[in-house]
């Protein structure tokens, strides 16, 4: 889920602060000084990130993008956070007030950890088949994402963000070359998915690009003169800039590229690709846990969901195994009731009514950001995987629910419709992220950064609030639910074993579609994300368990003084918070209340 556009907000483990000596004392009441520290920095940091700006509606710096893959740029990078550190570490701690000791504490944990990541060259992978620029900009093209297309100036922005990208385009070439003089390249099966992406961006005739799309949708009120001047300008820039790049890139990958290409699945076995995936497990799980404890964990969650399985296979009566039992739901037709992508999404309107009541009392606060349901794009839900797109605090773009449709007539029920729900959208990802942004208590870093492990923490977690927001009544539906708790703990399993324990695409493939009801083409895509995403797919199970682990512990202390309403306004008052520091923001509210 593409929750936050962070493109360089690190998520990582915490690091505890202590003030050394000689600090710039301030005042708890006021803390002026570190308040404005605070807000230079945001200021400073969406100059540098200008992509980031535009994904939470900050429109200043539209038509800025910077080749981030190069050596120029991330040492202009690392500069501003190494400055940016220097000057928090200024600051006398102890004289801080509580919420700007969070801030602290986050942005301290950030910065490091931002600073230890150019050990590793990631840069000379700068393009996969999940979640890269190309893929990005190609979303923002379409007009209906967070590049505004309402204004002249907006049609001139992206004119000029366009140009610099195909700058990018071309600098892939160059440090996928030093990847491959480094030995630090892609699999082999995941070259071969993303080069015909990049091809499918090569058209002959410019009306037909993606990037011609904000031109057939004009506001009605453009002049005729600015409609020519712009539409000259785009076929310009597509026909001349654009499409050449793309073909350049296209040629470099399926010629040069792909034969280079490695047949390992994992980073682990990349130059360095060990200690850098312990590096990313930190990033994504906010713990200092090894990824053998993980593992661990893995198997035993694995078989915990596998046991209650059994018994809700029991309670309707199927008289085969298990695995059977899994294959009977993703290939029995009566769990694929749909023949219109609008009845799909139809669907998940009535699960949120279902839900609305309930929701009440489960949570005091809720967010005033609008919400919508959308089908995802055609050119990019091949690949895609159902996702939450945040909207913007000022109203101008609601929070997106996008749910990919292939084939609507395969679409199944029960690969857990009403747990997807509560995660991507409500009360998981909307809640979590407008709620955060909506805060103007939060310094603006807090209100729009985020971490891996609470963020997809407490979206899982609101998975297993179903029943009380009373839905898992049909037992399908919960072995959907179950089926997709399952797919987290094997995320355990298997992003860890791919990594560091040189288990092959294909073999984590089998052991993903040998524990959970999922296809061989899903399993496939699932398997290849954790490929090019190390480590990422861990935060969600490690996030959840921490979050259920604390509320067990608060409920047992507090008793009848236990409100889940409150505890769930106290988990998302702050923000996302590094694991260890919301347990210990949470452990001090609990004991106010006793």
């Amino acid at each position: 889920m593409k929750y936050l556009f962070l493109v360089a907000v690190v998520f990582s483990t915490f690091y505890s602060c202590t003030a050394p000596a000689n600090k710039i004392v301030t005042s708890p009441e006021k803390n002026t000084s570190f308040n404005s520290f605070l807000d230079n920095y945001y200021e400073s940091r969406l100059q540098l990130f200008p992509l980031e700006a535009t994904f939470i509606g900050d429109n200043r710096f539209n038509d800025k993008l910077y080749i981030d893959i190069s050596e120029n740029e991330r040492e202009r990078q690392k500069t501003f956070f190494r400055t940016t550190l220097d000057s928090l570490s200024a600051f006398n701690y102890d004289s801080l007030n509580d919420n700007d000791k969070l801030s602290y504490d986050v942005l301290h944990r950030d910065l490091s950890l931002s600073l230890e990541g150019f050990r590793f060259h990631d840069n000379y992978l700068p393009i996969n088949q999940f979640s890269s620029l190309p893929l990005i900009i190609g979303q923002m093209a379409g007009g209906k994402s967070a590049q505004p297309f309402v204004t002249i100036k907006d049609y001139d922005n992206w004119l000029a963000r366009l140009s610099i990208f195909s700058n990018w385009l071309d600098s892939s070439i160059i440090y996928f070359r030093k990847g491959i003089d480094s030995g630090i390249v892609l699999p082999k099966s995941i070259a071969i998915k993303f080069i015909p992406q990049i091809e499918s961006m090569i058209v002959d005739d410019v009306e037909s690009s993606l990037f011609f799309s904000p031109l057939k949708t004009f506001p009605a009120s453009f002049g005729h003169t600015d409609k020519l001047r712009i539409t000259a300008a785009y076929k310009k820039s597509i026909a001349e800039k654009v499409t050449p790049a793309y073909k350049r890139l296209y040629t470099f990958l399926k010629n040069e590229y792909l034969p280079k290409a490695r047949s390992s699945s994992g980073v682990g076995a990349l130059p360095g690709g060990q200690e850098y995936y312990k590096y990313q497990v930190r990033l994504s799980t906010t713990t200092n846990k090894s990824p053998e404890e993980i593992y661990s964990v893995g198997i035993q969650e694995v078989e915990r969901i596998k046991q209650e399985m059994e018994l809700t296979k029991e309670r309707v009566g199927y008289k085969g195994d298990l695995k059977s039992f899994l294959e009977y739901l993703k290939n029995d037709k009566r769990f694929m009731p749909f023949s219109k992508p609008g009845e799909i999404l139809n669907a998940f309107h009535n699960i949120r009514g279902k839900i609305q009541p309930n929701l009440l009392r489960l949570f005091s606060d809720t967010p005033k950001t609008k919400f919508e349901i959308r089908q995802t794009e055609a050119f990019r839900a091949a690949s895609a995987s159902a996702e939450y797109s945040q909207g913007t605090p000022d109203g101008q773009r609601p929070g997106i629910f996008y749910i990919p449709i292939l084939d609507p007539a395969s679409f199944n029920i029960t690969s857990g419709m009403e747990s997807l729900f509560l995660h991507e959208a409500i009360p998981g990802h909307h809640y979590q992220i407008s709620l955060q942004q909506e805060n103007m208590q939060l310094p603006k870093f807090r209100r729009f950064g985020g971490n891996n492990a609470y963020v997809e923490g407490w979206a899982l977690y609101c998975e297993s609030l179903g029943k009380e927001l009373g839905l898992y009544t049909d037992p399908y539906q919960y072995m959907g639910a179950l089926g997709d708790e399952m797919h987290r703990a094997v995320r355990l399993v298997v992003d860890v074993a791919i990594h560091s324990k040189n288990m092959t695409r294909e073999d984590a493939i089998r052991y993903m579609m040998n524990n959970q009801s999922i296809s061989e083409a899903g399993a496939t895509s699932e398997i290849e994300r954790y490929m090019v995403w190390p480590a990422q797919a861990l935060g969600y199970k490690i996030g959840a368990l921490k979050i259920s682990e604390i509320r067990m512990k608060i409920e047992k202390q507090l008793g009848s003084k236990f409100n889940i309403a409150e505890f769930h306004k106290q988990v998302l008052k702050d923000g996302a918070l590094p694991l260890d520091v919301l347990e210990k923001k949470l452990a001090t509210w609990a004991a106010t209340v006793k």
